[in-house]
């Protein structure tokens, strides 16, 4: 049931809140809703083209978005709403934010084992967007083909 709960919250949050973020400038990156040691959290990643998303921006979208959580009434119970930048490590959820980082080491999980070997864990530099796949180059394995409906989770992987 929690579980159900959760990506009930988080779909519901996407789907309402994305036009209102786009609306200020930035974009949803991706909205999670969690259960932490202090209570109930519904945190928001956004972004904004060129990266670069500051404490201006957070607090921009937490005032823009409040209002709407409160009279939406999307969660059943308290919560903290926190609005944050992705991070170096910025999730990569679209075609769009694969296109952008393009050339540079993703990692990427999948939903079960593809490839020859199989594998689910990928880690290399992403060579290929294509509308409905990436290519991922990993190191000493090759090239692997990645549809993106095999894709449980990917981001990118910051170098230092």
């Amino acid at each position: 049931m929690a579980e159900n709960i959760k990506q009930t919250v988080e779909a519901r949050a996407q789907e309402l809140l994305e036009p209102i973020v786009a609306g200020e400038g930035l974009e949803l990156l991706e909205v999670e809703f969690l259960r932490e040691r202090e209570g109930w959290v519904l945190r928001l990643f956004i972004d904004k083209p060129g990266g670069r998303v500051g404490l201006d921006e957070c607090s921009q979208v937490s005032r823009a978005v409040d209002t709407v959580l409160d009279v939406e009434d999307i969660v059943p119970h308290e919560y903290n709403l926190e609005v944050s930048s992705p991070g170096v490590n910025r999730p990569l959820k679209k075609p769009v934010h694969f296109e952008r980082v393009k050339g540079q080491t993703v990692k990427v999980k999948t939903f079960g084992p593809i490839g020859e070997p199989p594998r689910k864990n990928f880690t290399g530099t992403l060579t290929e967007v294509a509308a409905d796949a990436i290519a991922v180059d990993v190191e000493g394995a090759g090239s692997f083909r990645i549809p993106f409906k095999d894709i449980a989770k990917a981001n990118l992987e910051f170098e230092f």
